[in-house]
């Protein structure tokens, strides 16, 4: 049995149901588990911004947000990795130089999310926070993290080669390709909120589904894949469970209290 300091979940495909709501089963445990004096804390790619729907019936500990380039420890930033306003603009210039000029992007600054989408995201995503909507045209801000929706795989390996000095995953429920700073990853993230937090990995159970989640399960004491997770996470977790839709993380930890 693992001694357990901290909770940690991704959110999409793993504490979120398919309707991007999570259970009342699993908000039930999850109260419990903090009643025993279990951190909570979310480990997502999405920015700040666009998960303050679930901050006020999770409260969490912990948010490691924009893939890890952003880390808060009761909502006090302890650890921030931003590419400059040069670097930002260069990467906007690269994508659209490779993927093409219309080629949607996001950019997660610590503000504000920014996006020059096609349809509006909250037509689809209810739960999704504000984007603003540009053009990228003059940008001049610092980013924590890029999206760009590629098509080609070609043109994807050719942007991950010109950006040599960003951390590239794909998501895989799409065309999505994160890229953030070389050293920026979720298992990073965590090695900096150990040393701040004063806990060892080893207190740490994470939940995960995608390929970002792959060295947070590695790295943690225990790496629980969902059910519906691909099949990369589940070779590399201690445990499958059931899938996000079938309250898999309320079923485990109500079995683990």
């Amino acid at each position: 049995m693992v001694f357990c300091k901290l909770l940690l979940f991704d959110l999409d495909g793993t504490l979120l149901c398919s309707d991007k709501t999570i259970s009342k089963r699993t908000r039930d445990v999850l109260k419990k588990c903090r009643e025993k004096g279990i951190w909570i804390g979310v480990s997502t790619s999405r920015s700040r911004q666009n998960i303050q729907s679930f901050l006020g019936e999770l409260q969490p500990d912990i948010l490691i947000t924009s893939g890890g380039a952003l880390v808060e420890w009761n909502y006090k930033t302890i650890y921030q990795n931003s590419f400059s306003k040069e670097e930002t603009r260069r990467m906007i210039e690269t994508a659209r130089k490779i993927c093409g000029a219309d080629c949607e992007i996001t950019i997660d600054t610590i503000d504000s999310h920014y996006w020059n989408y096609k349809i509006d995201p909250k037509k689809q995503d209810q739960s999704w926070g504000d984007s603003i909507y540009t053009d990228f045209k003059n940008f001049e801000e610092e980013s924590l993290k890029m999206c760009v929706e590629i098509f080609d795989q070609k043109q994807a390996n050719q942007l991950q080669t010109q950006l040599k000095d960003c951390d590239c995953v794909r998501f895989s429920d799409g065309y999505w390709y994160k890229f953030t700073k070389k050293e920026v990853t979720k298992e990073k993230a965590i090695q900096s909120l150990c040393a701040v937090c004063e806990i060892q990995t080893k207190e740490i159970i994470a939940f995960g589904d995608d390929y970002a989640d792959i060295g947070m399960l590695r790295l943690c004491g225990k790496g629980i894949a969902m059910g519906n997770a691909i099949d990369e996470v589940k070779a590399e977790a201690d445990l499958v469970i059931g899938s996000n839709d079938e309250d898999g993380i309320a079923e485990y930890l109500e079995g683990f209290l």
